[in-house]
């Protein structure tokens, strides 16, 4: 439980630093008085109650691919549930779409986090104001520069941290609180009811900004593998839920006491003296809560690479204990870039807050669609119950995607284009390895028939291991090897790695062989999307492939291909083709994606049109 506070709750737990402020004061202002305040405060409790607390912690959290949660996994559980329905093509698209939302995501949370906790400066000093950009920016670029030495040492001071800051929100909450006891009457959901009466449009755009108070929640689905239900579920209930309610009623009853404190309640309900320590811990949560959601997007980023929607990426291991602590510089270098641009373009948090929700709806609203498939097609709930629940989630979602569409020309188009980029290399990515697979297949040979036309070969001693990314026919490094060679090796093993759509593989689980005749074998190794691929490691416990392997006689043998884009075969778009073929010859060399040895190591090149 302490680990999922210090790593988890990061996110939703920094929204009180801008939530209510923005309720008021951002895209859509609205006066501050008790009606909007209790209407403010009364759909922030019920959001949470709905979205955080039944859909995530009580629904979606028995979805769980073999305890791994996320938007991925949901959809490798549905796909492995339900093989070859006519819908699948339609989710793996949704279940692209919300990782690319995530990406848009990833970018905003450090900026507007750490930007909000540092504009606290100026609330304690006005004259501060020129120093916020370069001290958020510092900040930021410290943070990423740590990243490669990896977050186990970090980690182990997250958790007391922001339970400290949690005790600080409530303290501040409940002192404010006593002054105006009546604001516990927002708790009640007629407050909502008679905002939406009084003003429904006022109302609706409003949730825009008051859906800030639910940003993170996704995060305690997707990091349901590292700590489980129970610890997430009952940290939630028991300590991080309260802690944030208490908070924002204190905000509201500062606002009944100083409707001016609205320019940023969170600073203001502190006393004087105690400002300036509330800026240091509320920073220190930013940047805790930036570092979940790097963490995160390594781990998206690291699953997509293994379910084949991303080119092998340079990944380094950080810990070795922990195999979920990588580091992708690709990733890191790019996520700072970006958000360095935000800070710069944006300049305040309330700017960045109109940015802020959209790709966060986006993505709860096809988890939400993604539930449905699983009730009704795997679970089987009962049909009435399922309606009701699902229907449930998809209107508060939709309405608050409604809501936050609004926002997109105040900078909501932001991350809808970080998420159309994303999409477009991850689906031509996708197709352009089912392009390039299709077009190898053309001109490969069934294993048994090349078996019986290389026999007359002269045989080498040693063993050579061939990679193919098909279990079925020849690789194209097999056929050159033969054809320029004329020789094959006493033992030849056909190799192909299958990621299962499931986060690990038992052991004995793992090898699958074949022999074929003559010295040669099919060799398959499976792995969850979660785990790491290690060739040499997984092929000394191979036992029924002729003998025992020793990597000073084996020889591994790679193809790579140089692909030419043309228009007079079906496939994509000239333009798409060009990019799958950068994107081919950037990716990371399979010899060290696969942990090859790299003195044992040959590639054969061949050109290939698609």
């Amino acid at each position: 439980m302490l680990g999922a506070i210090g790593v988890v709750y990061g996110d939703i737990g920094t929204s009180p630093l801008y939530a209510m402020k923005e309720s008021f004061i951002g895209p859509h202002p609205m006066e501050v008085d008790p009606l909007h305040i209790f209407g403010v405060l009364s759909l922030i409790f019920w959001s949470l109650m709905l979205i955080v607390t039944v859909k995530y912690v009580v629904v979606a959290m028995r979805a769980d691919n073999r305890g791994e949660g996320g938007s991925l996994a949901l959809l490798a559980l549905i796909q492995r549930s339900l093989p070859g329905r006519k819908w699948t093509a339609s989710l793996v698209t949704m279940g692209v779409l919300a990782t690319c939302l995530f990406y848009g995501d990833a970018m905003i949370t450090p900026a507007i986090s750490v930007l909000s906790a540092v504009e606290g400066l100026t609330v304690v000093e006005a004259s501060l104001q020129p120093l916020v950009i370069p001290i958020s920016i510092g900040i930021l670029v410290g943070l990423f520069l740590v990243q490669a030495r990896g977050t186990a040492k970090v980690g182990a001071i997250f958790g007391p941290v922001v339970l400290v800051y949690f005790a600080v929100l409530a303290v501040l909450g409940v002192l404010n609180i006593m002054n105006h006891l009546a604001i516990l009457g927002a708790l009640s959901p007629t407050w909502a009811i008679k905002f939406f009466f009084y003003n429904p449009k006022l109302a609706f755009l409003a949730m825009g900004s008051v859906f800030l108070a639910v940003t993170g929640a996704e995060t305690l689905y997707a990091d349901m593998g590292h700590f489980g239900r129970r610890a997430i579920g009952w940290s939630w209930l028991g300590l991080v839920y309260p802690c944030l309610m208490l908070n924002y009623l204190g905000q509201g009853a500062l606002l009944l006491s100083n409707p001016a404190a609205v320019e940023n309640p969170f600073f203001l309900m502190a006393p004087e003296w105690a400002r300036l320590p509330l800026v240091g811990i509320a920073t220190l949560a930013t940047i805790i809560a930036s570092q979940a959601v790097i963490s995160g997007a390594f781990s998206v980023t690291h699953q997509a690479v293994q379910l084949g929607f991303l080119p092998r990426l340079k990944t380094l291991h950080t810990s070795a204990k922990a195999a979920g602590q990588i580091y992708i510089p690709a990733v890191n270098w790019t996520l700072l870039a970006m958000i360095i641009l935000l800070v710069i373009g944006f300049q305040q948090s309330t700017s960045l807050a109109s940015a802020y929700g959209i790709a966060v709806t986006g993505t709860m609203l096809i988890t939400t669609v993604m539930l449905g498939f699983l009730v009704f097609q795997v679970w089987n709930w009962n049909r009435v119950l399922s309606a009701l629940i699902i229907g449930t989630f998809a209107l508060v979602d939709g309405i608050y995607f409604a809501s936050n569409i609004t926002k997109i020309p105040d900078g909501g188009w932001f991350p809808l284009v970080v998420a159309a980029v994303s999409f477009t290399v991850l689906t031509t990515w996708a197709t352009g390895r089912a392009l390039l697979r299709r077009a190898l297949d053309e001109s490969s040979v069934p294993l048994e028939v090349f078996v019986k036309s290389a026999s007359s070969a002269f045989r080498a001693r040693g063993t050579s291991v061939f990679m193919s990314s098909s279990a079925d026919g020849i690789p194209a490094a097999l056929l050159h090897n033969l054809k320029h060679n004329q020789v094959v090796h006493q033992r030849v093993i056909i190799l192909t790695v299958k990621v299962e759509g499931v986060p690990h593989i038992d052991t004995e689980n793992r090898i699958e062989t074949r022999d074929v005749g003559s010295g040669f074998y099919r060799v398959i190794l499976h792995y969850g999307f979660m785990e790491e691929v290690d060739i040499p490691g997984d092929l000394m416990r191979v036992k029924d492939a002729g003998g025992p392997f020793d990597m000073m006689t084996t020889s591994f043998f790679l193809g790579r291909q140089k692909l030419i884009a043309c228009k007079d075969k079906p496939g994509m778009a000239l333009w798409r083709e060009r990019l799958f073929g950068w994107m081919l010859k950037s990716s990371e060399s399979a010899m060290e994606f696969f942990r090859l040895p790299i003195n044992r190591v040959i590639e054969l090149g061949s050109q290939v049109r698609i």
